[in-house]
């Protein structure tokens, strides 16, 4: 898998994704908090499989030297 998710797109995920599934833990928002897993791993992961579909990325380039 190639990496398409950048720092800060990937924190905002984590966090996201921890958040919803706090949520539905508590029974405050319900079984829909566990959608939370998926950004909560692509942002674990560093690759969203979404992104090449609509040709984002997020992750800085690599410079060539």
């Amino acid at each position: 898998m190639q990496k398409n998710v950048g720092g800060i797109d990937r924190t905002v995920r984590i966090v996201i994704g921890l958040a919803l599934i706090v949520l539905a833990l508590t029974g405050t928002i319900g079984v829909w908090g566990w959608i939370g897993v998926l950004p909560l791993a692509s942002g674990l992961l560093g690759s969203c499989p979404w992104y090449p579909l609509f040709g984002i990325n997020t992750c800085p380039m690599k410079k060539s030297s």
